[in-house]
């Protein structure tokens, strides 16, 4: 029950992150809003949780991780129902930021419950599975978006929420543990607020500078505020006696390798998240029906991998299944710079499931590892680093791939362009040939360092000495 409460929690957490994505035109138009001011909808809830991410892990460690995951239901179900209500965009993005700030509370100890409730030989598999929610709840977002505005107002795409939040909180108040170990440490406030004016020029750098161009002044601006907070931050952190963020978490250096192949492979997965359907739509002149189906076929090979792989784990150890998945994730992004124009479809098929089987094979039993090297009073803050790392790897791929795309469309074209020309598909596969390049590259980096790690711990063993 602790992990049908925390799958679902999960799944609602990340699907709010993209099922208002087909939904924004009509939003736009409700609220009688641009197309420009609209897109804060996404934006504002993705800075949201990723500000107060790590804010919630550690009030996990000190008041209990099953206490701060039941407070984020509730506020996460509140919001979702003041979206449903709202009638003006502010108010609706104060909602957004409202249900974000639940959604970070269940995200950031949703794994640290995971590892504190399942011994060691089942934890794998239970993290795939909780992973495989993840995965369905960012790439099942479109389509069942477009399906419930097919039938119903944009507000049912929160109000949905509502009963599942309700039944969760409930289910979580009946099953959950009663006596969790809590610190009387204080709460590192100066650390939230730096960490604040870290993320959130970042954010917005990123993002606008694929329009504006990375060189404008605000661009250049808010990413030197952004290095000079993260800057203090580090020093802050270091100073107080009960940091936001214990830094010395990362002198495990098999946790910080870790973590830096989960970044690789969220940055590099991306670029095939949002690349591939303008080239389904676009240069393959496919409806959004028919380019739907064929996303579809990612979440699906994930969901059905994830937990396998994590059950592998449990088995085999997960060092081997990380460097086999993100091996095979780096092949399917390089395989799809042979697709033109005129594709033979069944291989365009078989490019994503490699993609798919890849990340299901690397992600559970990363994430299995990741929580493995921790003692049980550092669940909180390592759930939370590693979906703190899922974020801004998701949005670094986002901006790193559309500005190689769009990079790559200028100069074969001859002229500056930031969206797809029509009648020119030659264009653009040739901008998401170099996209996919630079990704493939991007998550080979990753599969490197994967290697190295399989290697030394396993040399790391063998020269331990054996128990008696």
């Amino acid at each position: 029950m602790v992990l049908v409460i925390t799958a679902i929690s999960t799944f609602m957490s990340t699907l709010d992150s993209s099922i208002v994505n087909v939904a924004l035109p009509v939003m736009a138009t409700s609220l009688h809003v641009s197309t420009g001011l609209i897109a804060w909808v996404v934006s504002a809830y993705l800075i949201a949780i990723t500000i107060f991410i790590l804010l919630f892990g550690r009030l996990g460690d000190l008041k209990g991780q099953q206490k701060i995951f039941r407070i984020g239901l509730i506020i996460f179900t509140v919001g979702s129902f003041l979206c449903g209500v709202t009638h003006t965009l502010p108010t609706l993005l104060a909602a957004r930021v409202v249900q974000a700030i639940g959604a970070a509370a269940t995200m950031a100890n949703s794994q640290g419950i995971i590892t504190r409730t399942f011994p060691a030989e089942e934890r794998g598999r239970a993290l795939g599975i909780n992973g495989s929610f993840v995965a369905l709840g960012t790439m099942v977002g479109p389509s069942l978006g477009g399906f419930i505005i097919s039938f119903a107002s944009w507000e049912y795409l929160f109000w949905v929420n509502v009963p599942i939040g309700l039944i969760a909180y409930l289910l979580n108040l009946k099953f959950s543990d009663k006596d969790e170990t809590t610190q009387k440490e204080k709460l590192d406030v100066w650390g939230e607020i730096l960490f604040t004016l870290t993320i959130t020029p970042l954010f917005i750098g990123l993002e606008y500078g694929q329009t504006i161009g990375y060189g404008a002044p605000l661009i250049l601006i808010c990413f030197a505020v952004s290095v000079i907070a993260f800057a203090v931050f580090l020093y802050v952190e270091h100073k107080v006696s009960a940091p936001l963020l214990d830094l010395d978490i990362f002198r495990n250096k098999w946790f910080s390798v870790s973590i830096f192949c989960a970044f690789t492979s969220f940055v590099a997965i991306s670029c095939s998240n949002i690349i591939l359907p303008f080239y389904l739509q676009n240069a393959l002149g496919m409806s959004p029906g028919q380019a739907g189906l064929y996303m579809t076929i990612y979440p699906v090979v994930l969901a059905l991998v994830a937990p396998i792989s994590g059950y592998l784990s449990d088995r085999i150890g997960s060092e081997i299944l990380t460097l086999i998945g993100l091996s095979l994730t780096s092949a399917g992004l390089y395989l799809v710079v042979f697709l033109n124009a005129s594709p033979v479809y069944w291989m365009l098929i078989l490019f994503i499931a490699i993609m798919s089987l890849g990340n299901g094979l690397f992600q559970s039993p990363n994430s299995s590892l990741v929580m493995s090297m921790l003692p049980p009073e550092e669940l909180g803050i390592g759930g939370s680093v590693n979906a703190l790392v899922r974020n801004i790897g998701m949005v670094v791929g986002i901006a790193t791939s559309t500005s190689v795309l769009y990079g790559g469309m200028s100069a074969k074209i001859g002229r500056h362009v930031t969206s797809y020309v029509e009648g020119r598909s030659d264009v653009f596969i040739y901008g998401m040939h170099l996209a996919y390049i630079v990704s493939g590259s991007i998550c080979l980096v990753g599969v490197v360092t994967t290697a190295i790690r399989l290697f030394r711990r396993k040399k790391e063993k063998e020269t331990q000495p054996k128990k008696a």
